[in-house]
């Protein structure tokens, strides 16, 4: 994410979107004892949600059944945590603008406003975004990874 300047915190039209979130603390957990969970689903002042005005494309994933049949064909299988997955797809300058969050280091100092630079984990579009762009990928390596770019595009 990148910290909006104070000078351009304000857009004309309301051309942007704060999305609520909030902290989870899991202290008992060894691998992430903070998560931070998004609302893209919240309304705004506008009384529109984030996700009710995204279009989130048609369904493109595999029918999970037929992955899970030829899950055991392979003699390698890896999972990935989507959430760190979306965090890798950037979306671009234009559209930050609609994912903003507000934040203080504490009650006492001034909040902080920023814009999120990648995919947000609980916004509509994400599941879509995330498959297609990898997807993507595959085809246009497919002559330097051959196997790999055919695993992904048909059992991922």
């Amino acid at each position: 994410m990148n910290q909006i300047p104070r000078e351009e915190i304000a857009i004309p039209d309301g051309r942007c979107f704060y999305l609520p979130h909030h902290a989870v603390l899991k202290p008992d957990s060894s691998s992430t004892t903070l998560r931070v969970v998004f609302d893209g689903s919240a309304k705004g002042s506008t009384g529109k949600s984030l996700n009710s005005t995204l279009l989130i494309g048609p369904p493109i994933q595999r029918h999970l059944i037929g992955v899970s049949l030829r899950f055991r064909q392979h003699p390698f299988v890896f999972t990935e945590d989507v959430v760190k997955m979306f965090g890798q797809i950037r979306v671009y300058d234009s559209h930050a603008d609609y994912q903003r969050i507000v934040w203080g280091e504490s009650p006492s100092t001034e909040i902080d406003h920023y814009s999120l630079r990648t995919v947000t984990y609980g916004t509509a579009s994400a599941p879509f975004l995330s498959v297609r762009i990898l997807k993507q990928l595959a085809k246009d390596y497919t002559s330097d990874y051959l196997n790999e770019a055919r695993v992904i595009l048909e059992d991922v």
